[in-house]
C-alpha cells in the first residue's frame, strides 16, 4: 500500500491515525516509557539552541504512552465489537410457516434467503477488515524494525542495533557506542514518534534526550532515519545522520564547556586585588593521544582525580583543540611534576593570570584549582576551568565569583575543520565583589611590612565608618599567629591598657593621679614585674611607659564585672557572625579573684584579641563610638551593631594618654611631624618567639600593627611610623 502512514500515539494526537502497537516484550514498554527527558537539576536551566527549538517531552507528564482505550488486539486477532466470519444476526421476525409452492413468496418466506445473503456480505466484510488489519495485500510494517533499532540502541546493545541496519554491524556499533562518551552523558533516552511508509521505503522520526553529566543539562532533539525493505524485512539505512540529523560523514559529537574568567575581588576604587602571576596550564590534544584511557588514568593518579571523569572530558572534547585539564599555581605544579612526567601526551604551558596571588590576601583569601581536595571532598564533578575559593572572600562569594559555564554540543569533523553548534546553554557571568580596601592605604601598609626583616601584619580602618582600609601581611623570619590579621587570637599585653584605662577613669582616677611604677608588685598572690624605678609619677606617665606593675596595683579599684563591661563597650566579644569572612572580635573571660583581674588589666589572664579587633578599639577612641567593621561595599546592614558611644570626658582623657605615649613614652618610635599620632604599645612573649604591638590612630585612620620575631628586639611602633609615612598626603 503506497503512502501508508503508521504513527504512534504522539503522531495520532497531531492528526495521524493511531495504529495499535504489538504487545511489548517483557521490559520493552517500560524502557520506552522511561524515555521521558530527565528533569533539569535544581538551579539549572536547559536552553535549546536558537535554530533548533527544544522539543517538549513526547508524552505529557503523568500521561501513559498510549491511551487506555487503545489496547492491542485480543489473541483472536479480531477487533472487539466486530462480527467474525460466519457470524449471524438473530432474525427480527420468526416465520409463520413454509411458503406455499406456486405462490409469490411472502416477506416471511424470503427471510431465510435474506439472512443467508446478509451472512455472506458480513463474511466478505470481515475478511476485508482482517486483511487490512494484518497487512494482507500490503507491504509489511516498518514500525517494528524502527522500534527494535531504537530499543537496542537505548539498551546499549550496539552490536544488535548494528545488525538491524544496512551498514557493517561493527562500524555501526562503534558509532553508536561513541555517543555517550562523546557527550560525556550518563543516560540516553529514545522515543519513537512516527513511521511514514511509502512502498519499500519508510522514514522514522524519534525524540532523543541525553543527560550531560558534567554540566547537568539535558539535550533533547528530534532525530529521523530512513528504512528500506531488505529480504523479507526492513533495515535502517545507516549514515551518521541516524545519530543526529546534523551529523555528516566524518563527523562526531563533542561537548565544549567554558567557564567565564573568575571574577576579581576589587578594592574600593574598582581595581582587582588579585595580582597577575604565573599559572601552569596542563592539557592534551585529544586527537593526538595514542591511548586516551592510559592518559586519563595516569593523570588522575597524579592529581587525585577520578579516571572516569577525566576520560569523559577527553572523549567529549573536540579532538583537534587543546584541552586544558588543570591550571595550577607554580607551587602545586612543582609538587606534582615528578608524577606528571609519566602522563602520555601531557603538555604544560605557562601563562600569567590574576588567580593565585592577591593584595590584602588576609581578606581576599586563596583560590584552589581543578585538582583541589576541597572540590573532591564536596563531591563536585571534575570540570576543567573550575576554581574554588579556599578562604576569605574568595570562599564566601564562590558562586558569584565563579559564575556558571557555557556549554555547547557541537558536530566536529574528525579530520579537522569548523565545528557546527547543535545546542547551546549560555552560562552566567562571574560577578566581582567590591571591598572597602583603599588602594593607597593598602600599598602603604604593604610597603611598610616589606621594609622590615621580620614578619608582620597591619590592619587599618576608617574610624568614622568602620570601613576596613587595609589588610596587609608579610611572612618572613618570625612566626605570625594562626588565623591571620582578621581572625587570629593573640594576647594583647599592655596594648590592652587602652581599655583598662577607660575602666579606671570611670572609678574616679584622673590622668594626674600619682602612681608609682615598681619593678614588681604582688596582687592576690601573683607577682607582676616591670622596668619601673618605684618613683611616683602621674597616671599619664605610667600609661605612657606601659608600666605593668602600675596597672596591676590599680586593678584593685576594679572588679571582674567592671572591666568586662567596659571591654564590651569597645566591641570586645561582639557578634561578628554576619561578616562575610571569619573574624575574631576578642574575648575577656570571667576573672576569678584579684590576681586574675590584675592580669586582665594588663592584657593577660586569658584576654585575646585579633589585629582587627584592636584596630576597632583604637577607632572607637578616635571616633567616640565603637562600630562593626565593614569589609565589602553595599547597602549598610540595618542590624549592624554600632556599639555604644563612649563618655566624652573619658574620651578626652584617653586621647591625651595615648598621645603622651607617642610623644614621650614607650610608643615614641611611632611619632611623626605634623598631625598627632595617638597609640599604645606592648611586647608579648609567645610560644614561638616575641610579638610587638602598636594600636593607635592618626586623623581618621585607626590601625593595629604586630611584628613577630625570634628576639625582643622588635618595634611595632617603628613599623607604624613607616606605615603612616607611606600614606599619601
Amino acid at each position: 500500500m503506497t503512502g501508508r502512514r503508521i504513527v504512534s500515539w504522539n503522531a495520532s494526537k497531531r492528526g495521524g491515525h493511531a495504529r495499535p502497537h504489538r504487545p511489548a516484550a517483557p521490559g520493552e514498554r517500560a524502557s520506552f516509557a522511561a524515555g521521558q527527558p530527565r528533569a533539569v537539576p535544581p538551579g539549572r536551566q536547559a536552553l535549546a539552541p536558537p535554530a533548533r527549538p527544544a522539543l517538549a517531552p513526547p508524552f505529557p507528564p503523568g500521561q501513559p504512552p498510549f491511551p487506555p482505550a487503545r489496547q492491542p488486539f485480543p489473541p483472536s486477532g479480531r477487533r472487539p465489537g466486530r462480527l467474525g466470519v460466519g457470524s449471524r444476526r438473530q432474525p427480527r421476525h420468526a416465520s409463520g410457516g413454509p411458503a406455499r409452492p406456486g405462490r409469490r413468496p411472502t416477506a416471511a418466506s424470503l427471510q431465510p434467503r435474506r439472512s443467508r445473503i446478509a451472512a455472506l456480505l458480513i463474511a466478505v466484510v470481515g475478511v476485508l477488515v482482517i486483511g487490512l488489519a494484518t497487512g494482507v495485500g500490503a507491504e509489511p510494517s516498518a514500525e517494528p524494525a524502527a522500534q527494535a533499532f531504537l530499543l537496542a540502541w537505548q539498551q546499549r546493545q550496539y552490536r544488535a542495533a548494528g545488525s538491524l541496519t544496512t551498514g557493517p554491524p561493527g562500524t555501526v556499533a562503534a558509532a553508536l557506542r561513541g555517543v555517550l562518551p562523546q557527550l560525556d552523558a550518563t543516560e540516553l533516552f529514545l522515543t519513537m514518534d512516527s513511521v511514514v511508509q511509502h512502498g519499500r521505503t519508510a522514514e522514522a522520526s524519534f525524540t532523543a534526550s541525553a543527560s550531560l553529566a558534567a554540566s547537568g543539562h539535558v539535550w533533547t532533539y528530534r532525530g529521523r532515519f530512513r528504512l528500506t525493505r531488505s529480504g523479507g524485512g526492513w533495515k535502517v539505512v545507516w549514515a551518521p545522520s541516524v545519530i543526529n540529523p546534523d551529523l555528516g560523514p566524518g563527523e562526531r559529537l563533542a561537548v565544549v564547556t567554558r567557564f567565564p574568567a573568575r571574577a576579581p575581588v576589587l578594592d574600593a576604587d574598582g581595581h582587582p586585588l588579585e595580582e597577575a602571576a604565573p599559572v601552569d596550564v596542563l592539557g592534551v590534544w585529544p586527537g593526538r593521544l595514542a591511548d586516551p584511557q592510559l592518559t586519563a588514568r595516569r593523570f588522575a593518579a597524579a592529581t587525585g582525580l577520578e579516571t572516569a571523569q577525566v576520560l569523559g572530558q577527553v572523549d567529549a572534547a573536540p579532538p583537534r583543540q587543546f584541552l586544558a585539564l588543570a591550571s595550577l599555581d607554580p607551587g602545586t605544579y612543582a609538587r606534582m611534576r615528578a608524577r606528571l612526567r609519566g602522563v602520555p601526551g601531557l603538555e604544560v604551558r605557562q601563562v600569567r593570570e590574576r588567580l593565585f596571588q592577591a593584595e590584602a590576601a588576609g581578606l581576599v583569601g586563596e583560590v584552589g584549582d581543578e585538582v583541589s581536595p576541597v572540590l573532591r571532598a564536596d563531591g563536585a564533578f571534575y570540570l576543567p576551568g573550575t576554581t574554588v575559593g579556599l578562604s576569605g572572600l574568595e570562599r564566601a562569594y564562590q558562586p558569584q565569583l565563579l559564575g556558571t559555564p557555557a556549554t555547547a554540543v557541537v558536530a566536529v569533523p574528525v579530520a579537522g575543520g569548523r565545528a557546527e553548534v547543535l545546542a547551546r546553554w549560555p552560562g552566567t557571568p562571574a560577578v566581582p565583589v567590591r571591598t572597602t580596601i583603599d588602594p593607597d592605604v593598602q600599598r602603604a601598609a604593604q610597603a611598610a611590612l616589606d621594609g622590615v626583616p621580620d614578619s608582620g601584619e597591619i590592619v587599618a580602618v576608617q574610624a568614622s565608618t568602620g570601613r576596613v582600609l587595609a589588610v596587609a601581611q608579610r611572612q618572613a623570619s618570625g612566626v605570625l599567629p594562626a588565623g591571620g590579621p582578621l581572625d587570629a587570637r593573640v594576647t594583647p599585653g599592655t596594648a590592652f591598657t587602652i581599655v583598662s584605662a577607660a575602666a579606671l577613669l570611670r572609678t574616679g582616677l584622673t590622668v594626674s593621679t600619682p602612681i608609682s611604677c615598681e619593678d614588681s608588685f604582688t596582687v592576690g598572690g601573683q607577682t607582676f614585674s616591670s622596668d619601673g624605678t618605684g618613683v611616683a609619677k602621674p597616671f599619664s606617665a605610667a600609661f605612657a611607659d606601659a608600666c605593668r606593675t602600675a596597672f596591676a596595683g590599680l586593678s584593685e579599684r576594679l572588679d571582674a564585672g567592671q572591666l568586662a563591661q567596659v571591654a564590651r563597650g569597645f566591641g570586645i566579644g561582639a557578634d561578628w557572625s554576619r561578616l562575610p569572612v571569619p573574624a575574631f572580635s576578642g574575648s575577656v573571660p570571667a576573672a576569678a579573684g584579684d590576681a586574675a583581674v590584675a592580669a586582665q588589666t594588663i592584657g593577660e589572664g586569658g584576654v585575646q584579641v585579633s589585629p582587627l579587633s584592636m584596630a576597632m578599639v583604637a577607632a572607637a577612641v578616635d571616633s567616640g563610638a565603637w562600630r562593626t567593621p565593614l569589609l565589602v561595599t553595599g547597602p549598610d546592614d540595618p542590624r549592624r551593631d554600632q556599639g555604644t558611644a563612649l563618655d566624652p570626658a573619658q574620651l578626652s582623657a584617653l586621647r591625651g594618654l595615648m598621645r603622651a605615649a607617642v610623644r614621650s613614652g614607650a610608643a615614641r618610635a611611632a611619632g611623626l611631624p605634623g598631625a598627632a599620632v595617638d597609640g599604645q604599645v606592648s611586647l608579648v612573649r609567645s610560644a614561638s618567639g616575641w610579638l610587638s604591638w602598636f594600636a593607635g590612630f592618626r586623623g581618621d585612620v585607626a590601625f593595629a600593627v604586630i611584628e613577630a620575631g625570634a628576639t625582643p628586639r622588635l618595634s611595632a611602633a617603628a613599623l607604624a611610623r613607616a606605615f603612616l609615612s607611606a600614606l599619601p598626603g
